[in-house]
C-alpha cells in the first residue's frame, strides 16, 4: 500500500497535471475562436464560386478540360492534411489510418510499384510517413501557426504541375472537416480530376431558382470556356484553403475537447486520491492510538 508520503506526491502532480490542462483548453478555445471565424468568412466566398463554376460549366462540353478530363490511373497523389500538434485525442491519427486505409483499399498495386506519392501537410503527417518510408512528393510542416493563402497556393501549384506532367493521373485528399467543437468529419475524398457532378447544376439554390424566375442571363466576355479555363485554377486554391481553415478549426476543437476531458479526470483522479490519502492518514492515526493504548495497559499491568 502507498504511503501518506507518497500519495500526497502523487496528488500535487495531478494538480500540477491539471493546471496545465486548463491552460491549454484556454488557449485552444481562443485559437478555435479565430479559427471558426476565419472559416466562416471564407464559407460564402466558397459557395458562391461553385455556384459560378456551375453556371459557367453548365452549356460546355466538360471533358475538354485536362484538369477535368478522365484518364486511366497510372499514378496518384494523395494531400493528407493533419495537425502541426499533438493533444487533440485522435485527430491525428485517425487522418493517418484513414490514408493508410485508403491506400490498401483502393492503390495496392500502384503503392507496390512506386507510384503512389504523399503531399503532407502539419508536422505529424510529415513525421508520421516519412518514418514509414512512404514516397513523399512534397511535405508542409509547421504552417498551422501562420496559415496564409499563399500557402495554399503553393500546395495547389505543386500538386497541378505534377497532374499535367503526367506524374500523377488522380489526386485524392484526407482531411477533418469541423462540425463542432466536439465533432470532426473525416473526409476522403478526389481532388483531381475534378468530379463532375461537382460542376453539375443538381438542385438550384434559393437564390438561383429566384434568379431562374426572373430570368436573368449573363454575358460573359471574351467566352465562357475562357473564363472557366481561368477560374479552375482559382477554384482549386481556394478548395485547398477551404481544406486547411477547416483542418485548423476542427484540430483546435479537437484539442480543447481533448483537453476538457483531461481536465475532468485530474479532478476524478485528485478527489480519488484524496479519499485513499484521507483512508490511510485514518488508519495510521487509529493504529498509533492502538499502540499507545496498548503501551498504557501493558503499564498498567506491570506496575
Amino acid at each position: 500500500m502507498a504511503t501518506l508520503r507518497e500519495i500526497k506526491r502523487r496528488i500535487s502532480g495531478v494538480k500540477s497535471t491539471e493546471k496545465i490542462t486548463k491552460a491549454m483548453k484556454m488557449v485552444a478555445a481562443a485559437k478555435l475562436r479565430r479559427a471558426q471565424g476565419a472559416l466562416l468568412a471564407a464559407r460564402p466566398y466558397s459557395r458562391k464560386l461553385g455556384e459560378l463554376m456551375r453556371h459557367l460549366a453548365g452549356g460546355l462540353e466538360l471533358d475538354e478540360n485536362p484538369l477535368i478530363q478522365e484518364r486511366p490511373v497510372n499514378g496518384v497523389a494523395i494531400i493528407v492534411v493533419a495537425a502541426d500538434r499533438g493533444f487533440c485525442g485522435a485527430f491525428n491519427s485517425n487522418i493517418m489510418k484513414a490514408t493508410i486505409d485508403h491506400v490498401r483499399t483502393n492503390y495496392s498495386k500502384l503503392e507496390a510499384a512506386g507510384r503512389v506519392k504523399l503531399f503532407t501537410v502539419g508536422k505529424k503527417s510529415t513525421d508520421f510517413f516519412t518514418k514509414r518510408n512512404y514516397a513523399i512528393a512534397g511535405s508542409y510542416p509547421g504552417l498551422f501557426h501562420d496559415l496564409k493563402y499563399t500557402t495554399a497556393k503553393a500546395i495547389t501549384a505543386e500538386v497541378v504541375k505534377g497532374y499535367f506532367d503526367g506524374t500523377y493521373d488522380r489526386v485524392d485528399v484526407v482531411y477533418n472537416e469541423f462540425k463542432s467543437v466536439i465533432q470532426q468529419r473525416l473526409v476522403v475524398d478526389r481532388f483531381l480530376p475534378i468530379p463532375k457532378e461537382n460542376l453539375n447544376a443538381g438542385e438550384p439554390s434559393e437564390k438561383e431558382e429566384h434568379a431562374r424566375h426572373l430570368e436573368l442571363e449573363y454575358i460573359y466576355e471574351p467566352s465562357i470556356a475562357s473564363i472557366l479555363e481561368l477560374l479552375i485554377p482559382r477554384y482549386l486554391e481556394f478548395q485547398v484553403w477551404r481544406m486547411l481553415l477547416e483542418s485548423n478549426a476542427a484540430g483546435e476543437g479537437a484539442r480543447m475537447a481533448a483537453m476538457d476531458s483531461a481536465s475532468e479526470n485530474a479532478t476524478e483522479l485528485i478527489s480519488t486520491l484524496s479519499l485513499q490519502y484521507n483512508k490511510a492518514r485514518q488508519a495510521a492515526i487509529t493504529k498509533e492510538l492502538l499502540e499507545v493504548v496498548s503501551g498504557a495497559e501493558a503499564l498498567t499491568a506491570a506496575g
